[in-house]
């Protein structure tokens, strides 16, 4: 079989999947539905798994597949193809979103086994995967926002998938809308890059950057970035285009698991990743990139202290962690960025679909509140999310801790980066450490606050085994990526398995020397940090509940200010949204109701009055008529004596 062909059948089949789950849209099946969906998937996984072991046995400077199905766009000096390539960049994408989809879909079966609308469910979400996957495999830009836009019209589908609940159906109309605004900026940024270079592929760009840096904030290189890089912060939820991302968490919980670790919120990561040869160009817009990031991190992880819905739990964290990948990016540290996002996926799907084990066992309950001591009976959900735990927090040796550390060290080392970025970012790893100890605490420790009429239970097995397997891969994930420092002392010297991959198409800027010593205590501050973190969380929500209360007491006004998200929605409904919606009703009444609907009555009223007055004139008097005739001609010689 032919690359051409593998590369369609992993593109395609998702597609095929949704088309049949789609026609047969009113199947009240979950099983045939979910069966139909997650082969689907699960076609895709080994046809990207083909491709990895194809790529391997290249040469380290010809890692690329290629496939180009037909002229797409062809308008004067505009020529854009359908066409796709598979390299180390993208064959990490399509095997995470592959790989961690195909265990999503399995999972889904059983959460929605309830659910009256299954086919179209699995419709949506294998719809989902497809402009995903199209998305990563675009070989331009214009290729990349189709999927770019796909995955923003599956999201709004999904999360408002239960759209008879007011609430559901306006968090999906809330995050497309959000993302509209980011996705017009997106545009902006295609439309000028190909301006500038008259090209939007992505090979094509990188070749034709200059050799030196832009200066300056007006340069079209550096325009572009910010123009793309605000579109991503749509995609990826940052700062200010954020606030739709915890409201979808209105959706299916397996939709969650999606969006924030396999598909939509890791577009923006990837589409710099991929685009790094043009952002290293523009340090100016890079350093927008990582403030953006470092505050988003920051910002996101304090609010994470105080929610109570576990969902939302989640979903700031989600945000914070994509802070962190934009940091990377913003320093140059391309590579570390993407290493994240892989890991990410790992133990964020796994704590995603882990809280919908323990959703499904408390019959919708969400509040943590209303939990507590859930490890008896929920076993395998408890081990499994103890591993994601570990993961996030950043302990060694789970994955979680090898892609993060990495990026503080670059944000401390890069002559793009320095101190107080790597300081924002272990301030923001010691409150991911307090959260989720928190979350743990509350959901799986102490006394149980479960209300009567619930009886918590483990879930089937369609539900545990991809908890399992997620949970290993949040432990052996970032294996691949192991740093040098370490790697000398371990037994066989592991190299950065990753770094070596990636280094070929991932470009680079030129890092200083930095001594082991500087290294192992940089990370030994961030990992004992972290630590410490959780320890307090421990001893503030088990062994003295007390102490926190004592703590929110003499903090009243900050924590009030962090448990209402900092006031953000109130803000842009307030000074945005608000005036916009009285500024439509004033053009509606003032301009269209009161002035042009007034003039078209006024003309129409004008030309009626004149065709009552010009009908009196044809009333059938043959006498009238001729006298009619008699002035015209008098009138007539009149006109011609006196010319």
């Amino acid at each position: 079989m032919s690359d051409q062909s593998i590369i369609i059948i992993l593109l395609l089949a998702p597609l095929l999947g949704a088309i049949i789950n789609g026609v047969r849209f009113r199947s009240h099946n979950v099983y045939i539905a979910g069966v139909i969906a997650s082969s689907a998937i699960a076609v895709s996984f080994v046809a990207a798994v083909i491709l990895f072991f194809k790529l391997l046995s290249m040469p380290e400077q010809g890692r690329i597949i290629s496939a180009e199905l037909f002229n797409w766009i062809n308008v004067e000096e505009l020529e854009s193809k359908a066409a796709f390539i598979v390299d180390p960049i993208s064959i990490i994408m399509i095997l995470v979103i592959t790989g961690v989809g195909s265990l999503i879909h399995i999972f889904s079966i059983g959460y929605m086994s309830h659910d009256k609308s299954p086919a179209k469910y699995f419709s949506y979400l294998n719809f989902f995967v497809f402009n995903m996957l199209l998305l990563v495999l675009g070989e331009n830009l214009l290729v990349m926002f189709v999927g770019w836009e796909g995955v923003g019209l599956c999201s709004y589908l999904l999360i408002g998938f239960w759209f008879k609940d007011k609430e559901k159906a306006a968090a999906g109309m809330k995050a497309f809308v959000t993302n509209r605004i980011g996705d017009a900026v997106f545009l902006l940024g295609i439309f000028l890059l190909f301006a500038t270079f008259g090209t939007v592929s992505f090979s094509e760009l990188a070749q034709l950057m200059p050799a030196t840096a832009e200066i300056g904030w007006a340069g079209p290189i550096t325009l572009s970035c910010l123009f793309l890089f605000i579109g991503a912060t749509g995609k990826s939820a940052q700062i200010p285009l954020y606030v739709w991302l915890p409201d979808a968490m209105a959706g299916p919980t397996p939709v969650s698991a999606l969006i924030h670790a396999a598909t939509m919120v890791t577009a923006g990561v990837y589409m710099i990743v991929r685009m790094s040869p043009i952002f290293i160009m523009a340090p100016n817009a890079m350093l927008v990139v990582a403030s953006v990031g470092a505050v988003t991190a920051l910002g996101a992880a304090t609010i994470g202290l105080t929610q109570w819905d576990i969902k939302k739990v989640l979903a700031y964290s989600t945000v914070s962690q994509l802070g962190y990948m934009f940091l990377g990016c913003g320093v140059g540290a391309f590579m570390p960025a993407l290493f994240h996002l892989m890991t990410h996926a790992f133990f964020k799907a796994l704590m995603f679909l882990g809280s919908g084990s323990i959703i499904h066992s408390l019959d919708g309950e969400q509040d943590i509140r209303k939990m507590g001591g859930l490890k008896k009976a929920l076993p395998i959900t408890y081990l499994t999310f103890v591993m994601g735990w570990i993961a996030i927090i950043g302990i060694p040796p789970f994955a979680g801790f090898f892609s993060k550390d990495e990026i503080l060290w670059h944000s401390y080392m890069s002559p793009r980066g320095g101190f107080l970025f790597w300081f924002i970012g272990v301030v923001g790893a010691v409150c991911t450490a307090f959260y989720m100890t928190r979350l743990m605490a509350l959901v799986f420790w102490g006394k149980s606050r479960v209300a009567k009429e619930h009886h918590p239970h483990e879930s089937p097995l369609l539900m545990t085994v991809p908890l399992i397997v997620l949970a290993v891969l949040s432990v052996v994930g970032g294996w691949i990526g192991i740093p040098h420092v370490i790697g000398k002392i371990l037994p066989g010297h592991p190299e950065n398995l990753i770094h070596e991959w990636l280094m070929p198409v991932i470009a680079t800027i030129n890092w200083p020397k930095i001594s082991a010593a500087t290294e192992w205590s940089l990370m030994g501050i961030s990992v004992g940090a972290a630590g410490v973190s959780a320890w307090l969380a421990y001893e503030c929500y088990i062994k003295n509940p007390d102490l926190i209360a004592n703590i929110v007491k003499k903090i009243k006004p900050l924590h009030h200010a962090v448990a209402n998200k900092y006031f953000v929605d109130e803000f842009y409904f307030s000074w945005i949204i608000n005036p916009i919606i009285d500024l439509s009703k004033g053009l509606w009444v003032y301009i269209d109701v009161n002035f042009i609907d007034n003039i078209t009555y006024i003309l129409a009223d004008l030309i009626k009055s004149a065709a009552g007055a010009l009908k009196t004139i044809q009333n059938g008097d043959l006498q009238q008529y001729a006298l009619y005739i008699v002035f015209g001609v008098v009138g007539s010689l009149i006109y011609l004596v006196v010319m």
